[in-house]
């Protein structure tokens, strides 16, 4: 008969085996019960324009994915794993339209256990852009498909326009009636005499309305969108501004997408603006916050509490727009730094108060002085830059202010007021192009 010692390491032995041939029998059962659960998509959403088209998938958890892109047809083909196929993912077959620049049709369907294929019937050839973003704000997991054109060496061309624009930038457009061609060759006999060619100043005008896309900016108290409205205060400004002779006025977004911040800066440098006016409409934590400010760069800090508050919300808009940010872009890195624009900075304060002043004829103003805070999107560091805000979307009085055409054309006319008592009192700008014609 074996002894006590014995016996008790026989019984453990016994023990230990029999609790692992249980777990191994519990594992084989049900595998699914302690595998991590699927992630559950919650929202898609699609956003076209000509800049990109941008799709994106939010979804409860972090989704792996891989993508590659096939011909004749054009494709794309995104595999997602660890996601289960829902009614949420399925109507992304139904969010592309007719008028989308790039996609044709779009449809997910289940590609294998534990893999969702997304196929995306491209119109042309496209450059994708696939990456994830974590949580921030109101959004969850999200996943981001950005189509941008084929051929772009640079991203910064595609929100240009067309591939031609980078160029076409530079060059005064042609007078009203007449067709730009190419000049024909003068009879030898007048090569003697000069042409006489008009020469003036053309002025160029950067307009930026702010967010846009999956960045809607300030919620109003009736769930209205900062980014539509400042779009529309931007698209009346402009029309207003370019009956101002020799002004060509260009917006950083012309509808609703999202452009990153250093995006708006570098568009501004490539078109070697004069100004660059940023529009926005403020939000507040007190629903009784009202009235019309302007904001320049600071080199320093913050001129007051309310100005660091809005700064810190409006430089989160790459977070919440989603940017696949590439760390060797030291174009980036160039001008997101602080800056030492002494000049510049004294030229934004001079245009911000003539601007204050005209916004005062049409709203109360927040602030009887221009405003100073570290604002991502002023910071280029030889263009005059100002940001506005209209109104605060998140007072009810304002906001339904904000969404009438009749008001948004008034502020859009103190803008414009301010902007031509500016140019007529400014030094010609070092940035001004000669317009021969």
């Amino acid at each position: 008969m074996p002894g006590k010692t014995e016996q008790t390491a026989t019984d453990l032995s016994r023990r230990h085996f029999l609790d692992g041939a249980a777990a191994a029998l519990f594992l084989a059962v049900t595998p699914r019960a302690l595998a991590a659960p699927a992630a559950s998509v919650v929202a898609v959403r699609l956003w076209p324009s000509h800049a990109y088209t941008r799709i994106t998938i939010e979804s409860t958890a972090p989704l792996t994915f891989s993508h590659f892109s096939l011909k004749d047809p054009e494709r794309l083909v995104v595999d997602m794993e660890g996601v289960d196929l829902n009614n949420t993912l399925q109507s992304l077959a139904t969010k592309a339209g007719v008028d989308d620049p790039y996609i044709q049709k779009m449809r997910a369907a289940r590609n294998k256990p534990g893999v969702v294929r997304l196929v995306v019937d491209l119109k042309s050839a496209v450059t994708p852009q696939v990456f994830t973003l974590t949580p921030v704000g109101e959004y969850r997991h999200r996943l981001v498909v950005d189509l941008y054109p084929a051929g772009q060496a640079d991203s910064l061309l595609a929100f240009l326009g067309e591939k031609e624009s980078a160029v076409k930038a530079f060059e005064p457009p042609p007078e009203p009636g007449k067709v730009a061609s190419k000049p024909e060759t003068a009879p030898a006999a007048d090569k003697a005499e000069p042409a006489k060619l008009k020469v003036d100043r053309l002025t160029t005008i950067v307009l930026d309305p702010g967010h846009g896309g999956e960045d809607p900016g300030a919620v109003g108290a009736s769930g209205s969108y900062e980014k539509n409205v400042v779009l529309a205060i931007a698209r009346k400004l402009k029309a207003q501004l370019e009956e101002m002779p020799n002004v060509r006025v260009i917006l950083t977004r012309d509808g609703d997408y999202f452009v990153p911040l250093h995006m708006r800066v570098r568009k501004a440098r490539a078109v070697r603006a004069d100004l660059f006016v940023s529009i926005h409409a403020d939000a507040f934590i007190r629903p009784d916050a009202r009235g019309s400010s302007v904001f320049v760069l600071s080199e320093k800090g913050a001129s007051s509490t309310a100005a660091k508050w809005l700064a810190d919300n409006q430089n989160k808009a790459d977070l919440i727009g989603g940017v696949k940010f590439n760390t060797k872009d030291k174009y980036l890195a160039h001008t997101l730094m602080d800056l030492t624009q002494t000049a510049t900075i004294n030229d934004s304060l001079k245009l911000g108060k003539v601007m204050l002043s005209e916004l005062g004829g049409v709203n109360r103003l927040h602030k009887n002085g221009v405003e100073q805070a570290g604002f991502a999107v002023l910071k280029a560091p030889d263009i005059p830059s100002i940001l506005i805000e209209t109104a605060f979307i998140s007072n009810p009085q304002e906001e339904k202010k904000l969404l009438d055409p009749a008001y948004q054309q008034k502020m859009a006319q103190a803008l414009t007021r301010g902007i031509h008592k500016y140019l007529a009192k400014a030094p010609v700008s070092n940035n001004a192009r000669m317009a021969m014609r």
